[in-house]
């Protein structure tokens, strides 16, 4: 055969298997597909409401970048609800409407610059001017009211002095770099900026509405144990830099936002040190720092809060699996639904004066958009179409479903159906569980590149998603309520959901997947291992193995110590131990995919090394240890998800259905292929 013929026939081939794959395409997601989602990330909104402003994450192509997806910028006309891009040559972050200025700012750094700076762009259009620069990098920004003061963040700068030696040794958790604070005129030219001196790594900083005070959230230390666990929050004088009050808080902390009139400071944080997520809404009073909670009760997690005047706030709130956005008083008092539970999920929402909302929300049918609300309206309207191609794709059937524990307690979670599905035929079945613990599922967009998703049920399998005890969205005594017990009852709820799809007659007892990360990939490990007998594969992702080594190799210990295990590791060795994998290894007859970034500092790699060792040594269970290199805690760039996906896919396949490849497996090797080969 010529090379002519050998070019001509490998054409042939691959022309064919593309066809294939388009075949195939038409009836559901395959892991090529889910590798090009954008999805819209943050929105906002101009002072006026007539403008609104977002990004859309768009992801790089695997086959040529291994890098994390770009940061687009896009303007929607609130009038007409058409959207155009702004700027699309590049990533952006960090975006604002200036204050009395037509236009935007946002962070970038552009050839030539030595840091990422500010920059401003015309509303009206034309080229982006740099705004600002510092000795360092902007890591965040906030205008003051008069558009022409910010207050913005940067790590301090440094003197180092070279050695005298060719190399340097890393010395651990020491001579990290604070950020601080800095207050800028920027419409005075060669002003000088001004450095708030306060101890500590300012995390968050935030003016007046009156521009006399700021507030500033300060960590004891960059470490990310100190941000989790230890930030504080003073408000300052603007002029004095005398600090006025320090808030009476301490655990988590997330957002906190200034009254209209600047006498409230509305925050999201944790009711107490011992609340594992941000999720309650209080009201300080800047010139005391005295707080008070709101609805502490709330069966739910305030998300986000916005002022809608001196006593009214707008809110949204996760409630199970759905989220709710409404209006609030500032006493607790008159909490009322405007868009309650059962649509859209919504992750967010910018609002202006005159009554128009913009949100960033998602459904079982597609990830997050921009969804439109103007005053009078009653329900929001979806503005923008990312991927008009998913509109061709058939669909696995999504649905809300609660059952009941042993114990009583009632288990909310969601399930997704094959493709096709038929009533009265069992099917293979993964459990996707959620890390944290303290996070939890929403009945909306539910497919990415480590969450099986609409990929399982393209390839005839139901996935499963619990949000067992410990999850947020249920209130705080539900968030609570596996404190003290890793891997107790927690998981217990996730093993009698799988009960609950097989009695339903869904699912199939022997072929059960699971798959998780970071908590989940701890759930995905003790499945594998305790509850072996239950399971048929495991797809383990930047997971816990071993409590013990865990704690003296993670960034978070006293995280892990107030709001998971709530007793101190020395106090209860053989406790730790037992509530781990490895202790249980002797027991794993499941086939275990083993995933985990090199660089992870949250969940050492050596967890998975840990697990891996133990199972091939002790076992002739089928196990895999997949490292990626430039990896975390999740993989970020292009390639390396891309990757994730099709190994969790053909792992399932071959030991659920015990078919190496129900699809083709090969999209990678097949669309790298040359023709001159």
């Amino acid at each position: 055969m010529n090379n002519i013929t050998k070019r001509s026939a490998m054409l042939t081939m691959i022309l064919s298997v593309g066809l294939m794959l388009s075949a195939m395409a038409q009836s559901g997601l395959t892991p090529t597909d889910v590798a090009k989602i954008k999805s819209v990330g943050s929105v906002y909104l101009s002072q006026d409401g007539n403008t609104a402003a977002y990004t859309l994450s768009v992801p790089a192509d695997p086959m040529k970048e291994n890098k994390p997806a770009s940061s687009h910028l896009y303007l929607l006309d609130v009038g007409s609800g058409e959207s155009h891009p702004f700027i699309t040559g590049r990533s952006v972050s960090g975006i604002a409407f200036r204050p009395n200025y037509n236009s935007i700012t946002y962070l970038d750094r552009q050839e030539g610059d030595d840091t990422r700076s500010i920059y401003e762009i015309s509303l009206n259009g034309g080229e982006a001017q740099k705004l600002y620069s510092f000795k360092t990098n902007i890591s965040g920004y906030e205008w003051a009211p008069d558009g022409n003061h910010i207050i913005f963040r940067a790590t301090q700068p440094r003197e180092t002095s070279p050695s005298p030696l060719p190399y340097t040794p890393e010395i651990y958790e020491e001579n990290l770099s604070e950020t601080k604070a800095y207050i800028q005129n920027v419409a005075m030219p060669g002003h000088m900026p001004h450095h708030i001196d306060i101890d500590g790594h300012v995390t968050a900083a935030t003016w007046s509405p009156d521009q006399t005070k700021m507030a500033l959230a300060v960590a004891p230390s960059p470490l990310v144990d100190d941000f989790y666990m230890a930030q504080k929050v003073y408000v300052m004088d603007h002029k004095t830099r005398e600090i006025i009050s320090e808030v009476d808080h301490e655990g988590k902390l997330g957002a906190f936002k200034w009254s209209p009139n600047g006498d409230k400071i509305a925050m999201i944080a944790g009711a107490d040190i011992n609340d594992p997520i941000d999720g309650r809404l209080k009201i300080i009073d800047p010139e005391t720092g005295s707080t008070q909670i709101l609805q502490k009760d709330l069966k739910g997690k305030f998300e986000q809060v916005e002022w809608a005047d001196n006593n009214t706030l707008h809110y949204l709130v996760s409630k199970g699996v759905w989220s709710e956005f409404g209006t609030i008083k500032s006493d607790g008092k008159q909490m009322k639904a405007i868009l309650p539970t059962g649509g859209p999920i919504l992750s967010s929402f910018a609002s202006a004066a005159n009554g128009t909302v913009v949100f960033d929300a998602n459904t079982p049918q597609h990830p997050d958009e921009v969804y439109l609300m103007k005053k009078g309206e009653r329900s929001p309207t979806r503005v923008t179409n990312s991927n008009p191609w998913l509109d061709d794709k058939e669909l696995g059937k999504q649905e809300a479903i609660s059952y009941t524990t042993k114990d009583g307690m009632e288990i909310e979670g969601l399930l997704i159906y094959p493709v096709n599905f038929e009533r009265g035929t069992r099917y293979p079945t993964v459990t996707v569980v959620h890390g944290g613990p303290e996070a939890h599922y929403s009945n909306g967009w539910l497919t990415a590149y480590s969450m099986t998703g609409q990929m399982g049920a393209a390839d005839g399998f139901a996935v499963f998603y619990p949000n067992y005890r410990g999850s947020t969205g249920r209130g705080l005594e539900f968030a609570m309520s596996s404190q003290g017990d890793l891997a107790g009852a927690e998981f217990d709820d996730i093993v009698e959901g799988v009960d609950y799809l097989i009695e339903q007659g869904i699912t199939d007892k022997d072929k059960v997947g699971v798959t998780g990360g970071s908590y989940g990939g701890y759930a995905t490990a003790w499945m594998s291992t305790r509850y072996s007998d239950r399971f048929a594969a495991g797809v383990m992702s930047v997971g816990i193995s071993n409590n013990l080594s865990k704690w003296g190799t993670s960034d978070i210990p006293e995280e892990l110590f107030h709001v998971h295990a709530r007793k101190r590791i020395w106090d209860d060795y053989m406790g730790y131990l037992e509530r781990s994998p490895i202790y249980h290894v002797d027991n794993a007859k499941t086939p275990l995919l083993i995933m985990h970034g090199k660089e992870d500092t949250r969940v050492d790699p050596g967890q998975s090394y840990e697990l891996y060792r133990h199972i091939k040594t002790r076992t002739d269970t089928p196990v895999r240890l997949v490292l990626y290199p430039g990896e975390g805690h999740g993989n970020r760039n292009a390639t390396a998800r891309y990757d994730f996906s099709l190994r969790m896919m053909r792992w399932f396949n071959q030991y659920l259905k015990g078919t190496e490849t129900q699809r083709p497996d090969s999209e990678l090797e097949i669309e790298a292929v040359s023709i001159d080969n």
